[in-house]
């Protein structure tokens, strides 16, 4: 795969036609933030099982005037989901009713997002209403999950298998899958407006829905929701100034992971060196994040303060031993997500993820109106207090964060994706790879990568690597204590990864991950 280069617009998706459908938005005029949109709605349709308008999103977008901020469309927690609705539980359930336990936040996100937006609604999600109808080819990646995730699924209330497995068995490669119940929620959003979601026609329908699967989600709760806009979290590294979303996500541990490797000697790019230090940079941010990451309004921790603090950045760096591994017990954490950018001739970049958190998220698939819900508050634990304890509309711990950063060259970088305790690692390894060390964009993400923590299916805290480094760079990291579990050739373990980059004289630069059924459309 080579890095694809244009000079109107760019979109980079996890699916081709969603990246197509994004493409073709900018050509009918519309803007990166329009495309993105187009994008969101295209991959809920054709890439189910990790995404779906039931969950949330994230958005970090710089403008053409330079001004960078972000957009949270993130749900809390049902004002009925306390810990008496769990009693008898020692966690909450990943799968089922009580795991549908917090609004979805991602169509709030799209409308703030396109607030003095040019193109109608209906034009942004004409693609996915028509690959809803008409049907889209299963891919392997899909067919796989919806295999292996079959019996967990199929046995939960609503509609998942009417939609899903309409044959009597999981979807196979190269089926068709038609979701016209998703097609008519996705067309009732384009004529009433975004906002029926929440407060309207489609909102009464799906607050029906969820009482009829059991979920604790009201049509009170919906109605409270709302989108909100913080100030993105920033740091400043050598060469460039790098912006990631604030909590609930993990934004902040992605953006001290490079600040740490900043501060590092590592001369060569996927030597032991690059390869443990980042390693080491990982834990020393997953020690902070595991503490203090959760809704915002439930911790007085200062992050930006730890980030924009050169002096305790150099201290947290000082932590990390160059030769040996800081043992790693750590617990990982899940999620399966799409990360997704665009870029317009005006200057503007946009970085944007959304997910359902597991495959399939709950696995409630609304009856009448096709939606697959989220099992993202099944990450709150059962506790009266402390880190992301559950509370009613309290806002759990997520995984997602959309990366960005703006060069001194003049060059800005969208970057991101999905693999919940993957997704620092991956931008940190894609983003040293080509900031640090000049590799090409595209072979930035399909090189060998590494993962400290969760593989798919299974509890696992060693320090995974694919096929492809030097035989010495193992050596070298077991030597350190590292434990270590070599893979195999590329994985989807390894997440689905994309790029693009804003060169400063106005050309285009995209890549997608070999790993993924993605795309790079360019005009």
């Amino acid at each position: 795969m080579r890095t694809v280069s244009a000079s109107r617009g760019i979109v980079t998706a996890p699916h081709h036609l969603a990246a197509e459908a994004g493409r073709d938005v900018l050509r009918d005029g519309g803007t990166a933030i329009e495309a993105t949109v187009a994008v969101a709605a295209t991959l809920a349709v054709v890439y189910p099982h990790m995404t779906g308008i039931g969950g949330d999103g994230f958005w970090v977008i710089r403008e053409p005037d330079g001004r960078v901020h972000s957009i949270h469309g993130c749900g809390g927690a049902a004002a009925s989901a306390d810990l008496a609705l769990y009693a008898g539980h020692e966690a909450v359930p990943t799968r089922g009713p009580l795991a549908a336990n917090t609004v979805a936040g991602t169509i709030s996100g799209w409308a703030a997002a396109l607030e003095g937006g040019t193109l109608p609604l209906e034009r942004l999600l004409r693609d996915a209403i028509r690959h809803a109808e008409n049907g889209v080819t299963v891919t392997a990646g899909g067919a796989a999950i919806a295999a292996a995730k079959g019996d967990e699924l199929r046995i939960q209330p609503g509609a998942y298998a009417r939609v899903f497995e309409p044959a009597g068995r999981p979807m196979a490669q190269g089926d068709t899958l038609k979701q016209p119940l998703l097609a008519a929620t996705l067309r009732t959003l384009a004529v009433n407006g975004l906002e029926d979601f929440y407060t309207g026609e489609l909102a009464a329908l799906i607050a029906q829905d969820l009482a009829t699967v059991g979920s604790p989600v009201s049509a009170e709760d919906l109605a409270a929701h709302r989108s909100s806009r913080p100030e993105p979290l920033t740091t400043r590294i050598a060469g460039a100034q790098l912006y990631n979303s604030t909590p609930p996500t993990q934004g902040f541990a992605s953006l001290v992971i490079l600040a740490l490797f900043d501060r590092l000697i590592a001369n060569a790019p996927d030597s032991f060196a690059h390869v443990h230090g980042l390693v080491e940079a990982t834990k020393q941010a997953f020690l902070l994040r595991d503490v203090h990451v959760g809704d915002p309004q439930h911790t007085p921790y200062d992050f930006q303060g730890l980030l924009g603090d050169p002096a305790a950045l150099d201290e947290l760096a000082a932590r990390i031993d160059p030769e040996r591994a800081l043992p790693w017990p750590q617990p990982p954490q899940w999620g399966d997500t799409c990360w997704f950018g665009a870029a317009d001739s005006e200057g503007r970049v946009v970085s944007a993820i959304q997910s359902t958190y597991f495959e399939f998220g709950s696995g409630l698939v609304l009856p009448q109106t096709g939606i697959t819900w989220q099992n993202r508050g099944s990450s709150f634990r059962l506790a009266e207090s402390g880190w992301n304890a559950l509370k009613p509309g309290r806002k759990p711990f997520h995984t997602l964060n959309p990366a960005l950063a703006v060069f001194d060259d003049g060059r800005v970088m969208a970057y991101g994706t999905m693999g919940g305790e993957g997704q620092p690692q991956t931008q940190a390894a894609l983003f040293t790879r080509y900031a640090r060390y000049g590799i090409d964009l595209q072979q930035a993400i399909s090189a060998p990568r590494w993962l400290l923590g969760r593989t798919w299916g299974e509890q696992s805290t060693t320090l995974k690597l694919e096929d492809g480094f030097d035989e010495a760079v193992y050596a070298r990291l077991i030597d350190a204590g590292h434990d270590v579990e070599r893979i195999g050739p590329l994985t989807a373990t390894m997440g689905h990864a994309g790029a693009i980059v804003r060169l400063p004289e106005g050309g285009l630069q995209g890549a997608t991950d070999p790993r993924s059924d993605g795309g790079v459309a360019g005009w």
